[in-house]
């Protein structure tokens, strides 16, 4: 029934978009359609036939799309790394789905480490993974006869001079105040060449008169968009007062001529001090491992889940199998293990703090019948976008990874399977499928000034993720409007690997976090929301039941309350009255759905469900029938 009803909506879609056509002056585009497969493929070839397909993500990333393009992945293969779609236009949306026969394409966002050579000993009960290694290629570059300069933005201010009683060429830096972002103060050097699937290893010697760390370290284009050629990787740098040597690694990411090495220096640099810095050489090296330990390890799925590890932040705490640490100065994982970890597992999986496919600034994109799993920050993620799709993917065991450190020194741990960060504006998701998620398996949150509108969550299977759905939009000259999340069915949530080692848990369906958005017309409704170790809702901050229209859901729980409405706990057996007294979530009910079998993760609809009994004018509760 659902593939009829998918299929409908495809050829309705079709005739729209044809019809808005004949009725527009944009021209129908006529598309191409790539190619990937990873056994067969070469990324030397155009890609446009299966016989012809390419092999790998990095040949996809630098594809030349336009719109109306497909990209289509081999179905029952694998790809590592990370999807950086491409955006379309309104006449033509950028596809990236699947062909052929077989399971879903997988595009895992995690390193794997199952062989005996990945571990060694490292003390009794410890595991650590191998050490990484450079070769250089070619004799490393010096910095004679090259001139560095210093931006200042955002209310900074700074004087750069040189350092001329060293006997090395090298900068001071007198800051009278630093701004507050890391962007208000830079130290950058341009016109740098650099290659695709090489590291740069950047070293150089420095002090400052009060300790500080750098913001961070990048390589960048040398003009606007200013886009990143590289990862997000750890650099734990410290400059003290006493001269140190240092060096930056950075695995590249897209060949360049343009580039730009910046050190970001804004909001951390301490008002008053005085930073001397000295260039060294810049070093082209290839690395031991096919994929290295560049950023955080946020999780570690064994056997494809039967178990997981459980993220530790010193080698102290290490005590049970499977407890591990990332060592951000190193890039490695040590793990608690009684045995070799590679005679106990067939299958490690080092989940990376990236997301799996990082869509920022994209629009008029699609993403079908794709597979995501393993990765330790978002499945989908990014902000700023627009007239995104998602339809028929599976994400499972996402997120875990370190996002920051407070104050107090307590570090947060994230990662939503698909996010709509910020700005976002015409998404769809439909059809998937999320499981095991760390935090919200999908989510609408952002700061600052910027609008969200015309989302919609339709048919989704959720189930063992600390929440179903969040959302929060915090900036009074921020616009919420046209929400909706109608037909998906919510199941455990919390009951996931990450909530067990969450320093907060909170499992909720409907996680409601302050809101201070101008928000209208957000709507719940033919949802089934069964079981959750906290409640299944949780409204935080103002009442809004004004903003908010629930309808023809199902609620059940087993043990606690169903909702927790401000400081107010709802159970089952005051559902009826509170519905009557606040006028909210009429008409409803609280009681068992009634799953064909929940043990094998089948949740569709008993024939005796009482769910059945709240069929809504476009189909009946659930996402399944």
């Amino acid at each position: 029934m659902q593939e009829v009803q998918l299929k409908m909506m495809a050829w309705m879609g079709l005739a729209g978009l044809l019809l808005g056509g004949l009725a527009s002056s944009e021209p129908i585009v006529t598309h191409r359609v790539y190619h990937v497969d990873a056994q067969q493929g070469d990324d030397s070839r155009d890609g446009l036939k299966p016989e012809s397909a390419w092999h790998s993500l990095t040949r996809v990333n630098r594809a030349s799309l336009k719109p109306g393009d497909r990209v289509l992945f081999r179905r029952g293969e694998t790809w590592r790394g990370q999807l950086l779609p491409q955006s379309g236009m309104a006449n033509g949306p950028i596809t990236y789905g699947a062909f052929g026969e077989g399971a879903k394409p997988l595009l895992l966002g995690s390193a794997p480490r199952d062989r005996r050579e990945d571990w060694l000993p490292a003390g009794d009960g410890l595991w650590v993974t191998e050490p990484l290694r450079f070769t250089p290629l070619g004799v490393p570059a010096g910095f004679s006869g090259q001139r560095w300069a210093l931006h200042a933005e955002g209310g900074a201010g700074c004087l750069l001079k040189p350092l001329l009683p060293e006997k090395e060429a090298g900068y001071r830096l007198e800051c009278q105040t630093p701004g507050t972002r890391s962007n208000h103060l830079q130290l950058s050097l341009g016109s740098l060449t650099i290659r695709e699937g090489e590291y740069l290893l950047f070293a150089f010697r420095a002090r400052c008169s009060r300790p500080f760390t750098p913001a961070h370290v990048a390589l960048i284009k040398g003009g606007p968009p200013w886009t990143s050629y590289t990862e997000s990787v750890v650099h734990p740098l410290k400059i003290g007062p006493n001269w140190s040597e240092q060096t930056v690694r950075f695995p590249v990411c897209q060949s360049a001529a343009d580039t730009r090495l910046v050190l970001y220096l804004g909001g951390v640099l301490p008002p008053g001090s005085v930073l001397e810095f000295q260039p060294k050489e810049l070093t082209r090296a290839r690395p031991n491992q096919a994929i290295s330990l560049s950023v955080d390890v946020g999780n570690i799925i064994f056997d494809h889940g039967a178990t997981t590890g459980v993220k530790k932040w010193s080698e102290a705490e290490l005590r049970q199998d499977g407890d591990f640490l990332y060592d951000g100065q190193t890039w490695q994982v040590k793990l608690r293990m009684s045995v070799h970890p590679a005679t106990r597992f067939r299958s490690i999986e080092l989940a990376l703090n990236r997301h799996i496919i990082d869509q920022r600034g994209r629009g008029y994109v699609s993403y079908e019948n794709l597979d995501l799993r393993y990765g330790a920050a978002h499945g989908i993620g990014g902000g700023n976008t627009h007239h995104i799709t998602v339809r028929n993917c599976d994400l499972s065991y996402i997120g875990g990874g370190h996002q920051f450190t407070q104050p107090d020194g307590k570090p947060v741990r994230f990662g939503n399977g698909i996010e709509f960060w910020s700005g976002a504006q015409d998404c769809l998701v439909e059809g998937c499928r999320l499981w095991e998620i760390y935090d919200a398996a999908l989510t609408n949150q952002g700061s600052g000034t910027n609008v969200k509108e015309n989302m919609t969550y339709r048919r989704n299977v959720i189930w063992n993720s600390e929440y179903s759905f969040e959302y929060w939009n915090r900036d009074e000259t921020s616009r919420t409007r046209h929400i909706l999340f109608e037909h998906n069915t919510c199941v455990n949530a919390g009951h996931g690997w990450g909530h067990r080692q969450r320093p907060d848990p909170n499992g909720r369906h409907l996680m409601f976090y302050d809101n201070t958005a101008v928000t209208e017309d957000f709507q719940v409704r033919g949802n089934i929301f069964c079981n959750a170790t906290d409640s299944c809702l949780r409204l935080h901050g103002h009442d809004r039941t004004a903003t908010l229209k629930m309808d023809h859901n199902c609620w059940y729980q087993t043990l606690g309350p169903l909702w927790l409405w401000q400081n107010e706990k709802v159970g089952s057996d005051r559902f009826a009255a509170f519905q009557q007294q606040h006028g909210v979530d009429r008409p409803s009910l609280a009681a068992d759905p009634h799953f064909v079998d929940p043990a094998r993760y089948d949740f569709r609809l008993a024939p005796d469900s009482p769910a059945r009994n709240l069929r809504l004018a476009n189909g009946p509760v659930g996402a399944l029938p």
